[in-house]
């Protein structure tokens, strides 16, 4: 029945929002949607060739039901289409909001790509999600290059303590804060300020210990 596999995709789209990854590009079902409405075209093309050029609506009323509700069915398979696409574009720039560096792309495997991971890109990705993704990326590292002293990706939400007590969950390297530089290396512990690793703790490198 026509609108049978958009339902389907609104469901995967349900799941998505629940789950702390994102899964697998449907691009079996997104095309198999597509054919469907340019099924549905052809049937409205058919129908209105038959009835001539000068038809009226109100001259059949089964040829018009007909006709609106085949457009009705492909109204709502493009509305599911752009609803599951608007949801996957929002979780990917969930993830460049989050610290993912656009230039670091792994495979992940075909679970899909953990948002609370190190930046990787899913194998099962539409080749235009990682365009947007990256692009998104730029655009992003574009306007913050306008605003070096603000970190926009920083949490909205203003820190209860200045300093926090961290630990340190993988090699992260050396990083420069207020009082010197710091190695962070894994299993040790720091006294910081917030704003120093805050980025840090979002890509899942540092702890904050209660």
């Amino acid at each position: 029945m026509y609108g049978d596999l958009a339902a389907k995709l609104i469901q995967d789209s349900k799941r998505t929002q629940s789950l702390d990854v994102l899964p697998v590009y449907q691009a079996d079902l997104v095309n198999s949607i597509i054919r469907e409405i340019r099924d549905l075209q052809r049937d409205v093309k058919i129908l209105l060739d038959q009835q001539g050029p000068n038809f009226r609506a109100s001259q059949d009323r089964r040829v018009s039901c007909a006709i609106f509700v085949l457009q009705i069915c492909m109204r709502r398979n493009k509305r599911c289409l752009l609803a599951y696409h608007k949801l996957r574009a929002r979780r990917l720039e969930t993830l460049v909001w989050s610290g993912f560096e656009t230039t670091s792309i792994g495979t992940e495997g075909d679970s899909g790509v953990a948002l609370s991971d190190r930046p990787s890109m899913a194998s099962g990705w539409h080749p235009d999600e990682e365009e947007y993704f990256r692009g998104y990326g730029d655009v992003l590292a574009e306007l913050k290059g306008e605003w070096t002293d603000i970190d926009l990706t920083g949490s909205m939400e203003p820190p209860r303590d200045l300093f926090i007590d961290v630990r340190v969950l993988k090699d992260a390297g050396e990083i420069q804060t207020e009082y010197g530089l710091i190695t962070l290396t894994k299993n040790s512990q720091f006294y910081v300020r917030q704003g120093d690793v805050e980025r840090l703790i979002q890509q899942g490198y540092i702890q904050k210990l209660r």
